[in-house]
């Protein structure tokens, strides 16, 4: 397989990346700050009392919204730049490649599609304009204390009453929700239906009286999952997205197919480079251990060949888009894969360095790499539980990919 761009790919990845070149504010330049969904990120950025991250925010938000690029795989009539699945990757990888940060979040990757295809008129018409413009970013309502990898379980009720709906319950890991203006959610409004059919999708400003959002706090001490609380929340009806108990289809609807996990491999394989190219400083040879340790330097090796073939993976996924088929066990294989492979990463990393490694002040003249590694590591263990478990992920390549019987 001929993994190569085409002249045509290789002219509009040039334009990618001359676009960001020109364009990226010099804010996000920087190669030692995260560029998170959340913290760190354009999400945050836009809210944030530095008037500098304000204004990076902004200025990137109308750039990208001048190519139609904040939702490039929406289609044009909706705003988007209608890009065909290979242009996608390849925007999505030259992203990557400069750590330039996404704009619109899950209003772009989640909502919006869900949006184009159960979304009435009205709703289309509200809401598509202001993520597209930077303007309004969503949280999402899923998880909760008692339903994660069973989703369906899930127990926040909604009672229809005249023309709203009156929530009460909670949800959990509602990442993003102290930055984000509006949620979107799935809430149980028929209990006594079998538990996917009696859920329905509902759309809430998040100042709405009785929504209170509280910080979880990670073990890294960052801020970027909340538990969310509905008390009496009154939702006029005609948030209501698809029918009533109909909500599961709804919120399972994806438009954006592209689920190749580039980024992922991108961003290890840059992690990966910064830390052969710091062993062989001066600085770096006196701190870690590669010189005395040969396993280590095998164990980079392998890291090395595990991101080629998460980057050959992630073109697969491609190729099976771009002939009009949808991934299914195959898109298990990449997360699961790669979520794994990271944190294996990570792990050696921390190796590397020792007792240096368990320096977590970034700005200490003797933490490697800004103690790029101690954070990555403490960060990459709910990796393989974040957007379905690496236990989901097998039992889904067992039965849909290898046939095998449900236990």
């Amino acid at each position: 397989m001929d993994w190569n761009d085409s002249p045509e790919q290789a002219k509009f990845r040039e334009e990618v990346r001359s676009f960001i070149q020109d364009y990226l504010p010099e804010r996000y330049r920087d190669p030692n700050r995260g560029t998170g969904l959340f913290e760190g990120g354009w999400q945050s950025d836009r809210k944030s009392n530095d008037d500098s991250a304000q204004t990076a925010a902004r200025e990137w938000a109308e750039s990208l919204a001048g190519r139609g690029w904040i939702a490039p795989h929406w289609p044009k009539k909706f705003g988007g730049a209608g890009l065909t699945v290979t242009e996608q990757f390849i925007f999505n990888h030259e992203m990557a490649k400069a750590g330039a940060p996404a704009v619109g979040g899950m209003g772009v990757s989640m909502l919006g599609p869900t949006l184009i295809v159960h979304g009435s008129e009205e709703q289309q018409a509200e809401h598509l304009p202001k993520i597209l413009s930077g303007e309004v970013a969503w949280a999402e309502g899923y998880s909760e204390p008692g339903a994660g990898s069973d989703l369906a379980s899930l127990q926040t009720r909604a009672v229809r009453e005249g023309d709203e709906y009156v929530l009460n319950g909670q949800k959990i890991w509602t990442s993003g929700a102290h930055h984000a203006d509006w949620l979107f959610a799935l809430v149980r409004t028929d209990p006594d239906a079998p538990k996917h059919r009696g859920i329905s999708f509902l759309l809430m400003d998040r100042n709405t009286p009785g929504i209170t959002v509280r910080p979880l706090i990670d073990m890294g001490w960052g801020h970027v999952f909340n538990e969310t609380f509905f008390e009496d929340v009154h939702v006029p009806a005609r948030n209501r997205v698809g029918e009533e108990n109909r909500g599961w289809y709804v919120g399972m609807t994806l438009l954006d197919y592209e689920r190749s996990g580039i980024g992922t491999s991108v961003m290890a394989r840059r992690q990966l480079m910064d830390l052969i190219d710091y062993a062989h400083t001066d600085v770096g040879r006196q701190r870690s251990r590669f010189a005395s340790n040969t396993s280590l330097r095998g164990e980079v090796v392998d890291r090395l060949v595990e991101i080629e073939i998460e980057e050959s993976m992630s073109l697969r996924i491609v190729s099976i888009q771009a002939a009009g088929q949808i991934p299914n066990y195959e898109s298990s294989m990449v997360k699961m894969f790669g979520s794994e492979s990271l944190q294996r990463l990570q792990r050696v990393g921390t190796r590397a360095f020792g007792l240096y490694a368990n320096i977590w002040d970034e700005e200490s003249n003797y933490a490697p790499l800004r103690a790029m590694f101690t954070h990555g590591y403490v960060w990459s263990v709910p990796m393989t539980i974040a957007g379905g478990t690496s236990e989901i992920q097998r039992n889904i390549i067992a039965t849909r990919g290898l046939g095998l019987p449900r236990g």
